[in-house]
């Protein structure tokens, strides 16, 4: 390994949501990620690299695990109920089925990588479905309390407790409660193969899943991109850079500029 390999800032692929957006002139579809994400990785010491959802041949996605270091989910719309075996229901809202099969393939190839992986609200629920899982459409409607309190807003009234399971990852100052900030309809049904409950809400709503065979794969309902001192998306990236260092390096391919690009500040 070179000195420069040594020292590099490791690549941390985020999904980019697949949206309409307007700017400028431009009104259309967009590969949209928000800045707060780019900015929590950076600060932890990686480098972004956004990934654009398409469809992708099996060895396209494989090619990813060449040279990514860690990958990021991140939130954004329902998922296709048919991912999971089931038909929408009445309250399920718009989906982008495009996007959920770009990063339910990447989780997958992520996992036989042994990929250091964060999920973040709805990239929690891909990974659950990604491993076998299923996810309640409305979680109202399961007998949950509301997650989602004013839609389009992750203020104060987001905040709420959760209890930490004992010897999970997240159990660093032990179990028990700590406060986070869920914007959610749906949520975790059945936990994914190999998958723990990590966190619970006060309702009995899980909000974090881990995999412990892996090296680093979590996701979590809430938002810790929004969240001052929280440590979850700094975890990820030291995983990734262990990950890194103790890999023999392959020379990296050249990435296509449609397929993705490094984020770099404005």
């Amino acid at each position: 390994m070179s000195g420069s390999d040594a020292r590099r800032r490791p690549l941390i692929g985020i999904c980019a949501a697949w949206e309409q957006a307007a700017w400028s002139f431009w009104d259309q579809q967009a590969a949209v990620v928000a800045g707060t994400y780019l900015s929590a990785v950076r600060r932890a010491g990686g480098t972004p690299v956004v990934l654009v959802p398409e469809p992708l041949a099996e060895a396209q996605i494989e090619s990813h695990g060449a040279w990514l270091d860690g990958l990021l989910l991140i939130g954004g719309a329902d998922l296709d109920p048919a991912s999971y075996g089931q038909p929408a229901a009445t309250r399920t809202e718009a989906t982008v089925p495009l996007r959920d099969a770009f990063e339910i393939a990447l989780v997958r190839a992520a996992f036989a990588w042994d990929l250091p992986v964060l999920g973040i609200c709805r990239g929690l629920q891909i990974l659950n479905v990604a491993t076998g899982g299923t996810l309640h459409q409305h979680i109202t409607d399961a007998g949950f309390a509301e997650h989602r309190p004013l839609p389009g807003s992750l203020g104060e009234s987001t905040r709420h407790a959760v209890v930490v399971e004992p010897g999970s990852s997240l159990a660093v100052d032990g179990p028990g409660p700590i406060t986070v900030n869920s914007h959610h309809h749906q949520g975790i049904d059945r936990v994914g193969e190999d998958g723990r409950v990590a966190a619970r809400a006060e309702d009995g709503l899980v909000e974090a899943v881990e995999w412990p065979r892996m090296r680093h794969a979590l996701g979590v309902q809430w938002h810790p991109e929004e969240l001052e001192l929280d440590t979850t998306i700094a975890d990820l990236v030291a995983a990734a850079a262990d990950r890194a260092r103790s890999r023999v390096l392959v020379e990296r391919p050249v990435v296509e500029a449609e397929n993705v690009f490094h984020a770099t500040e404005a």
